[in-house]
Formats: C-alpha cells, structure tokens, sequence
C-alpha cells in the first residue's frame, strides 16, 4: 500500500511540473509586418476615382490580393492581404497605394522575403520589417 501511495504521490508532483513549466517549448515573440505596395499605373476603381487597383497584366494587384511573409531559409512564416488601393494624391494618375499587413510574423530570421501576389519576392531586413518599413512598387 505505502508503494502505491509513493506512485501516485510522486506521478502527481511530475504533473505538477509539467504543468507549471508548460510544454517546454516557449513562444516565439511575433510582430505584425507592414508597409507598402505602389501600383505604378493603376485603374480607377469607383466613379469618383478614390479607389483604384490593377488592370490588364495587373489585375491581381487588389484588395485582398494574399501576402506572403517567408523567413532566410524560405519557410512561409505569416500569410495576409493587400488592403485597399488609393490613390497617392488627388491626381488619378497617381499611383495607387495599398496597405501591406500580416500579423504574427516570428522574430528572429536574419531577413525576410515578401510576395504578393505572385510577384516574386522582395528582400527586407529585420530591421525593416518590424519597423513598418516594408515597401514595394510594380508598373
């Protein structure tokens, strides 16, 4: 009898451990990357020509368009979207502007690439990125 209270008495302290110290596996510390992507020669979107996007050879550059965060080795690390486009200016020749953002991107790489769309990626530093410094153009 004494064994088999040692057994659970010592199986309840080794939970209890556990417990207390969580999986063994911390939590990477995240940022969210943000920025830009410019559309260089945009099509209005709305009759009052606030809204714009992509055309023709361009016409995956829209809202929503899905944004890819990859670390040094390639790894996908965050998946987003392209927010709205809107024009730099008053000019609707301007160059259409969209707000990058993907959220939970883990620190620690050396650098990290960026596509949209299907674009091709574009290299920034970790710096860069976790200052809201991304920026890209097309057009």
């Amino acid at each position: 009898m004494t064994g088999l209270a040692g057994l659970v008495v010592g199986a309840g302290v080794v939970g209890l451990v556990w417990g207390l110290s969580g999986s063994g596996a911390s939590t990477p510390k995240t940022f969210t990357l943000r920025g830009a992507m410019t559309l260089t020669n945009p099509t209005p979107l709305d009759y009052d020509h606030k809204a714009c996007g992509g055309s023709d050879g361009f016409g995956d550059i829209r809202q929503g368009a899905g944004v890819t965060v990859y670390d040094a080795e390639g790894k996908i690390l965050g998946t987003g979207a392209l927010g709205p486009g809107r024009y730099a200016s008053e000019d609707s020749t301007a160059p259409c502007v969209f707000a990058v953002k993907v959220p939970g991107v883990p620190e620690g790489s050396k650098f990290y690439q960026v596509e949209i769309s299907h674009r091709g990626k574009v290299t920034v530093s970790s710096a860069e990125a976790k200052a809201g410094k991304f920026a890209a153009s097309l057009g």
